[in-house]
């Protein structure tokens, strides 16, 4: 891949594959048993591996799962999730959600949940089943590739603005070869466990998990399509000075 050169495509097609790509990322929640070739995987964090960060720290580290290493990783964060009291004070490394939600992200956070409950016909208070689907998060959604992502912990907040862009190529990356991810921060009340499981050191704290491979479009779950503010209501355009500084 050249770097420099643009490709051999017209300047409309390469806008539209470029955009569909992007638009087309969602969290699939339902994959197929299909292998995802380890050289596709390779060449998705090949492709990733370009993506912007601060004076070029690249503070990124993958740990890819597959058969027998993924199953059994599965199995222990089942028992654990399935275990009330042993897993009910488990600290997560970092803050990724609010402790306190605030408009309008409380609204938006409730809309997706309820969206997806309500395709799969779980009744608002079943707690049993929300907890069971909740729990295929640590099965990667049957996916046949699980990654997790690290990052050193002595890096700063600017490392995790980096992390989000190289997480977003992985994923625009997979699109282009038709395949689907879902990126997932449930695996981090556990992320001492995964540690320990896959060695990672000391120093490297546990960024996110990611569920990889091809979506299974019988699956109801995989037909929520989440809603997206439009342009004008999240950006502000500024064409003349209104300030009185210089």
């Amino acid at each position: 891949m050249n770097r420099v050169t643009a490709p051999a495509l017209s300047a409309e097609v390469l806008r539209e594959a470029v955009d569909w790509a992007i638009s087309s990322r969602r969290s699939v929640r339902a994959f197929l048993p299909r292998p995802v070739p380890s050289e596709e995987v390779e060449a998705i964090l090949s492709t990733a591996r370009y993506s912007a960060s601060g004076m070029n720290m690249q503070p990124w580290r993958v740990h890819v799962l597959t058969g027998e290493a993924k199953a059994k990783l599965s199995a222990v964060l089942a028992e654990l999730d399935d275990d009330p009291e042993g897993s009910q004070d488990l600290q997560e490394p970092y803050d990724y959600y609010p402790r306190e939600w605030i408009s309008p992200y409380l609204e938006r956070r409730r809309k997706v949940g309820w969206d997806l409950y309500g395709l799969l016909g779980i009744a608002k208070g079943d707690k049993e089943r929300m907890h069971k689907q909740h729990g295929r998060n640590y099965r990667f959604f049957d996916a046949p590739v699980g990654l997790f992502f690290t990052v050193n912990r002595e890096l700063a907040e600017g490392s995790l603005l980096d992390y989000g862009m190289f997480l977003q190529s992985v994923m625009i990356a997979a699109r282009a070869r038709n395949i689907h991810t879902c990126p997932q921060a449930a695996f981090l009340k556990f992320h001492r466990q995964i540690a320990d499981f896959l060695e990672i050191p000391v120093g490297q704290m546990l960024v996110c998990g990611m569920s990889l491979g091809y979506a299974d479009p019988a699956s109801i779950e995989n037909s929520l399509v989440t809603e997206r503010e439009p342009v004008s209501t999240f950006t502000t355009f500024h064409h003349t000075a209104k300030g009185t500084r210089p």
